[in-house]
């Protein structure tokens, strides 16, 4: 009989170390060399909602992992405050092993739901990235009718929702429904480059969809402060949108 893992454990092969929850899936990885690298495509192509918001004053996330974009946020956007919440003990208890930094005045990593967190914070963030995963795949009370009203809820004005979505849930297409009834059809679905993940952009008001004009304009001021390839992902964004906006 097969016994799935309840706990996360650590794994390293050729200068990165892996966070698993069992053998055949890999929840986060960090390179040994430079630990604030996005190793993971599809985190790469999460960063694309600095095309939309390029200077948010509060990112917060439902999902630590190994803080591969908690650490990239930290770092690339000093003037952020940056909030992760993670419901595993665990998984927080793995901070220094993937180079996290300790709380400060701009970093805060919290136990907790992530759900009921999102339902309660009057923090009302500029970007809500939802990237939590268990050992059984995505949480319910992540994907719910009510969580995605909560996360619209809970957005500043012009706030944005990251959500990484596996594309082979056999429930997939409701949840994009259930995206749409939250944030009334203002949507943009990325695929992530990996052929597992689609990376939804969800804007709460403001225009949408959004100019490939000033998509470009962001990605060339942020290519000047970033390590990652903006125009590339500005490219990306361009053909996710809906028809008639490039």
């Amino acid at each position: 009989m097969l016994i799935k893992p309840t706990k996360p454990y650590l794994s390293e092969l050729n200068g990165i170390l892996s966070l698993q929850f069992d053998e055949w899936s890999i929840q986060s990885e960090m390179s040994i060399d430079d630990t604030d690298e996005l190793v993971i495509p599809y985190t790469r192509v999460m960063m694309s909602f600095l095309l939309l918001v390029p200077t948010p004053k509060h990112v917060a996330m439902i999902g630590l992992g190994g803080g591969s974009v908690a650490k990239y946020c930290y770092r690339y956007l000093p003037d952020a405050q940056v909030t992760a919440v993670e419901i595993s003990a665990e998984v927080i208890a793995l901070r220094n092993e993937f180079a996290i930094p300790k709380d400060d005045a701009r970093l805060s990593v919290l136990l907790g739901d992530g759900a009921v967190w999102v339902a309660e914070t009057d923090s009302r963030p500029d970007v809500l990235i939802v990237d939590g995963f268990d050992a059984d795949g995505l949480p319910a009370q992540l994907c719910s009718q009510a969580f995605y009203d909560d996360c619209y809820t809970a957005l500043a004005d012009n706030g944005i929702l990251v959500v990484n979505i596996w594309k082979g849930y056999p429930r997939y297409d409701e949840y994009l429904s259930r995206l749409n009834n939250s944030f009334d059809g203002n949507k943009i679905i990325m695929d992530a480059g990996d052929d597992l993940n689609h990376i939804v952009l969800a804007v709460k008001n403001g225009a949408f969809p959004p100019s490939a004009a000033s998509i470009r304009y962001h990605a060339n001021m942020l290519t000047q402060s970033h390590a990652l390839n903006f125009q590339a992902k500005a490219n990306r964004l361009i053909r996710a949108l809906p028809k008639g906006e490039t």
